[in-house]
C-alpha cells in the first residue's frame, strides 16, 4: 500500500515515515514548490503525473494545503492531513468541505469552531511524540554546558523587527485604548480566548482603514480572526512571555535560560542563550532543566501544544500554563504541572526547584504517558481509522 508524502521542511517526517513503514505502508516522497499556494497549474500537473503513475492508498500532509486537497478531490484519493501551526489561515479555504478531505487539529476548541460552522471533515487529536527517539537523542553528545539549567524556557518572544502589531501604530486614539485594554484583559485569562468576538463595529472599522484585509476569492477567514491571531495574539504572547520571565529572573537570578530567535534581547538576570537547535540541542535542553516552561501561543486556545508533548517525551518536568485538553489525556500534579498566575508561577518554580524527587516523579509519569498513548504509529492507527483507511 503507497502513501503520498507531501514533503516540506516540516517537524516530524522522519518519525511519520517511520511509523508508516512499520505499519506496513510504502512512502512516496511528492515535492513541489507551490505546495502552499490556493491555485497552481504547475503544481496540479505534477501532482496528477504522480498519482497517475501508481496506486495510492492515500495522501499525506503535515497541516493542509488546499493546492493538495484539489489534486486528491480531482483523482478520489483520501486526504489525511495532522496540523500543528496554529493559527492555520488554509483551514478557512472554500477546498476544507471535500468529501475527500480527513483534517485533524490538535486544538479542540478549533475543532469544535469548524465543526460548528458546518465542516464535517474535521476532526481532533493530540499531537504526536517519538519518545524512543527523544531519549537517544537527549542522552547523546551535546553542549551539557548550555543545555543543564534549572530553569527554561524554548520559544519566540515575538518581539523581533516587523512584527504585525507595529502595522496598528496610525490607529486613532480611542481605539488605541481599546486595544490596549483588550490586550491586558485577555493576559489576566487564561484558557478562554476571547479576541475575535471584540473586535466589531468602529474597532474593526478603524482597523481595517490602518491596516486593511481581505480575504481572497479562495477562503472565508475574517478580518476579525486574522487581526485576533496575527496581530493581537502574538504580541500578547510576546508581553507576556517577557513579563513571566522577568518576574522568574527577579526572584531566581541566574537561574533562568532563555533561548530564543531574538538573541540581542535582554532580561535582567535571564541568560539567554540564543537559539536551540532542533535536531542537537532542544531536546537535550529539555531532558536536562529541572524545570522547563510552557507559556502558549494565544492562537492556540486549549490545544497541548508541540512544545509541551515534546518536553514530557523527552522526560522532561513541564510547568505549563493552563490548556484544557491536557485534562482529557494527563493529570495535573502527576503527569505536568499547570500555573494559574504569575504569583502561582513563581510559587511552584519554588517548590519544584527544592522538592527533587517529586519532580522527578511527575517527570517520568508524564514521558511515560506520551510514549505508551501518542506514539506516531498509535496516532497514524487513531486518525487513519476515523477516515476509514485499512490500518493492516
Amino acid at each position: 500500500m503507497n502513501v503520498l508524502f507531501i514533503d516540506w521542511p516540516c517537524f516530524g517526517k522522519s518519525d511519520a515515515i517511520s511509523a508508516l513503514k512499520e505499519m506496513g505502508y510504502q512512502i512516496i516522497l511528492f515535492g513541489h514548490e507551490d505546495y502552499q499556494e490556493r491555485i497552481s497549474p504547475n503544481f496540479d500537473k505534477a501532482f496528477d503525473e504522480a498519482v497517475n503513475a501508481q496506486k495510492f492508498r492515500f495522501c499525506f500532509s503535515f497541516n493542509y494545503y488546499p493546492v493538495v486537497s484539489e489534486g486528491c478531490r480531482r483523482n478520489e484519493l483520501p486526504y489525511v492531513s495532522l496540523v500543528y501551526d496554529s493559527p492555520h489561515v488554509p483551514l478557512y479555504s472554500y477546498t476544507m468541505i471535500y468529501p475527500t478531505n480527513h483534517v485533524f487539529l490538535f486544538d479542540r476548541q478549533e475543532y469544535l469552531k469548524l465543526r460548528n460552522m458546518g465542516i464535517p471533515t474535521v476532526y481532533y487529536s493530540p499531537l504526536p511524540v517519538n519518545a524512543s527517539a527523544i531519549d537517544q537523542c537527549a542522552k547523546g553528545i551535546f553542549d551539557r554546558k548550555k543545555c543543564t539549567c534549572d530553569i527554561s524556557f524554548v520559544g519566540s518572544l515575538y518581539n523581533e523587527d516587523h512584527n504585525l502589531y507595529d502595522r496598528l501604530a496610525d490607529v486613532n486614539d480611542y481605539t488605541r485604548g481599546y486595544l490596549n485594554a483588550v490586550i491586558e484583559a485577555q493576559l489576566k485569562i487564561y484558557g478562554y480566548n476571547f479576541l475575535e468576538e471584540v473586535l466589531t463595529g468602529d474597532i474593526l472599522a478603524e482597523l481595517l482603514r490602518v491596516c486593511p484585509y481581505a480575504n481572497d476569492q479562495y477562503g472565508v477567514e475574517t478580518p476579525e480572526y486574522i487581526y485576533a491571531n496575527y496581530f493581537l495574539g502574538r504580541k500578547i504572547t510576546s508581553l507576556e512571555r517577557i513579563r513571566l520571565l522577568t518576574a522568574i529572573g527577579k526572584r531566581f537570578p541566574r537561574q533562568l535560560k532563555l533561548f530564543t530567535i531574538n538573541q540581542k534581547f535582554q532580561i535582567p538576570n535571564v541568560q539567554n542563550m540564543g537559539t536551540a537547535n532542533y535536531d542537537t540541542e532542544m531536546l537535550p535542553v529539555f531532558a536536562n532543566s529541572k524545570i522547563n516552561l510552557n507559556i502558549t501561543l494565544k492562537s492556540i486556545q486549549s490545544g497541548i501544544p508541540l512544545r509541551a508533548m515534546d518536553i514530557m517525551g523527552a522526560g522532561g518536568f513541564l510547568l505549563t500554563n493552563f490548556q484544557a485538553d491536557f485534562l482529557d489525556y494527563f493529570v495535573p500534579d502527576e503527569d505536568f504541572v499547570y500555573f494559574n498566575d504569575l504569583d502561582d508561577l513563581l510559587d511552584k518554580i519554588e517548590y519544584y526547584l527544592s522538592h527533587s524527587k517529586e519532580r522527578q516523579e511527575i517527570a517520568r509519569n508524564g514521558r511515560q504517558k506520551v510514549k505508551e498513548h501518542h506514539s506516531f504509529k498509535k496516532c497514524f492507527e487513531h486518525i487513519l481509522s476515523i477516515a476509514h483507511i485499512d490500518t493492516e
